[in-house]
């Protein structure tokens, strides 16, 4: 399993997927089609925003990964053109890194 992650991460996300032995890589740039293919999201399993102005990258990562599950942690709401083609919104008020770092490698 590879999750590629975008965005600041401040609630610590990425570190708890990785304690969990998932091969995790980092984008915190200026999110578009050429980054995100440059970072792989093409073979990623998962794709993890923590940043809603990122959003738009959302219907260019399902162009270009129809198999890709697509999740938001992020204490900023999901922006509604997103919210069709997005797997799972969560607020890191409502469940821990861990907890949720968890549930994405047990699915």
């Amino acid at each position: 399993m590879t999750v590629l992650i975008t965005g600041p991460d401040e609630d610590g996300l990425g570190d708890a997927i990785a304690a969990l032995g998932v091969e995790l890589i980092r984008f915190d740039g200026v999110a578009n089609r050429d980054a995100l293919l440059e970072a792989g999201i093409d073979t990623v399993d998962t794709l993890v925003l923590t940043d809603m102005d990122d959003a738009s990258i959302i219907p260019v990562a399902r162009e270009e990964n129809p198999d890709v599950r697509i999740v938001t942690y992020s204490h900023d709401s999901l922006p509604e053109f997103a919210r069709g083609q997005t797997d799972l919104a969560v607020d890191p008020n409502l469940l821990a890194a861990d907890v949720v770092a968890e549930e994405l490698v047990e699915v």
